[in-house]
């Protein structure tokens, strides 16, 4: 049985960067980069093309410390590609996507230059003022 690859690459169904399996090779000629890959999130399986779906995911975080950065707090609300500092990991990093999990929060992913990708909760106080 073939190796199961995970990658991180842009979910058209989901708009957003996502972690997806590769399931398989897509045949033909000129093909050799492209990849079948199914969304983990929605489920949803797309042609992914691995020398630009997932190479254009990587956000550049250089020089990142010397912008003007917005201190991470779980109550304010962030932008994608707004860059942040988290004040408790001493780490700067940029939003990559927003989501709204199952349970009605709000969630960010930041790709931070020392942690990597983690999600964080945004707009805390927000949810709890809708309930």
């Amino acid at each position: 049985m073939a190796k199961i690859k995970n990658i991180e690459a842009f979910c058209i169904s989901c708009g957003a960067l996502q972690k997806m399996e590769i399931s398989g090779e897509v045949s033909g000629d000129g093909n050799e980069n492209k990849k079948w890959a199914k969304c983990k999130k929605c489920k949803q399986t797309m042609v992914i093309d691995l020398d630009t779906d997932v190479l254009v995911t990587k956000v550049s975080l250089e020089g990142i410390e010397n912008e003007e950065c917005t201190t991470y707090s779980p109550v304010k609300t962030f932008e994608v590609g707004e860059a942040i500092y988290h004040k408790n990991w001493d780490d700067f990093g940029k939003v990559i996507s927003k989501e709204t999990l199952s349970n009605g929060q709000h969630s960010i992913s930041v790709e931070f230059q020392k942690s990597g990708l983690k999600k964080l909760v945004e707009s805390l106080n927000k949810q709890k003022e809708v309930k």
